[in-house]
């Protein structure tokens, strides 16, 4: 991970700035995030059931993919600001899900610097687009577009 000033973190506006290790989301990932989320809806938790269907098995709920991007980042080489105090997720801009994770494969995220500026003295908003490569597949599993905001 690079420690970056403000100014050179900004000029890498448009390009990929990070991509994540491999992560597998496997049954007991999805079956937790179920049981925190209360949607135990048969196609992320019940393979039999989920395997007559065109999925041809358990799916990782979008929701838990978008919530990766957390883990995913920590486990990145995206360059940090020097001093950084704190961040805080501020929202997002657009989200899509493009391909169900199938339980057992392996993801990463890629990290695209849209926008980067300053709101305050000591006080960055970032824009990233968070997509989600799903091994073996085409097309990705998810596109957003989500906003920090760090401190320092």
């Amino acid at each position: 991970m690079a420690i970056v000033t403000s100014d050179a973190l900004n000029a890498m506006k448009g390009q990929v700035i990070g991509v994540s290790e491999w992560l597998t989301v496997d049954q007991a990932m999805i079956d937790k995030f179920a049981d925190a989320t209360c949607d135990h809806q048969f196609i992320h938790v019940d393979p039999d059931r989920a395997r007559k269907t065109p999925l041809g098995g358990t799916v990782a709920h979008g929701f838990l993919t978008l919530s990766l991007m957390s883990t995913l980042m920590e486990n990145t080489d995206l360059p940090r600001i020097d001093g950084v105090r704190m961040g805080l997720n501020y929202g997002g801009n657009r989200c899509r899900f493009l391909t169900p994770v199938r339980s057992g494969k392996r993801i990463r995220a890629h990290f695209k610097l849209i926008d980067f500026e300053e709101k305050r003295p000591g006080q960055f908003q970032q824009t990233l687009e968070y997509s989600v490569e799903i091994e073996g597949e085409e097309k990705p599993a998810l596109i957003a577009e989500w906003i920090s905001q760090v401190f320092t």
